[in-house]
C-alpha cells in the first residue's frame, strides 16, 4: 500500500469552511427532498444501479457488510480512486478494510438523506476531496485521503 501524503498546510481551516459552506446550501434545499420518502426513494434507485453495474462488472465476491453491498473485483476503469458508493452499493477493486466500510457507510447514508440530489450535490461539491464536504463528513482518514492522526 502506498503512503498517504501529507495534506498541504491550512487544508483544515478549508475543510470546515467547505462543510459550513455545504450546511448553508442545504438551507436552500426543500425539506421534502431530505430524509424523506422520496430521498429514501432516490437512494434505493441509486442502490438498483449500483446493483446492475457491479453485477456487470464485478468479479469478486459480492456480500453485504455493514449496510453495504460489497462488490469486489471491479476493474479500475469503472470507478474512481478507490472505490465508489452509489446508493447502498460499495464498487471497488479490493477488499476494503473496516476503516474504508466505515467511510462508505456515511456516503450510503448521505444517498439516504440526499436521494438523487446526492450525485449532482457532490460533483458541485468539487473533486478534491480536502474540499468536498460529503468525503469530510465520511471521514478523511477513513477514506485514505490523509494520514491517520492528521487533526
Amino acid at each position: 500500500m502506498t503512503p498517504i501524503p501529507a495534506p498541504p498546510p491550512g487544508w483544515r481551516a478549508r475543510a470546515d469552511r467547505a462543510v459550513a459552506r455545504g450546511a448553508r446550501w442545504d438551507r436552500l434545499i426543500p425539506g421534502i427532498l431530505l430524509d424523506s420518502r422520496l430521498s429514501r426513494a432516490g437512494a434505493a434507485y441509486g442502490t438498483v444501479v449500483g446493483w446492475i453495474w457491479g453485477a456487470l462488472w464485478s468479479t469478486g465476491r459480492i456480500e453485504r457488510r455493514d449496510g453495504l453491498w460489497v462488490f469486489r473485483g471491479m476493474p479500475a476503469r469503472t470507478f474512481r480512486r478507490g472505490g465508489v458508493c452509489v446508493g447502498s452499493c460499495f464498487l471497488t477493486g479490493d477488499d476494503p478494510t473496516p476503516a474504508v466500510l466505515r467511510h462508505e457507510a456515511v456516503h450510503a447514508r448521505q444517498w439516504r438523506r440526499y436521494g438523487l440530489l446526492m450525485p449532482v450535490l457532490y460533483l458541485l461539491a468539487g473533486r478534491d476531496p480536502l474540499r468536498n464536504r460529503f468525503e469530510i463528513q465520511a471521514g478523511l482518514q477513513d477514506g485514505n485521503y490523509v494520514p491517520r492522526g492528521t487533526a
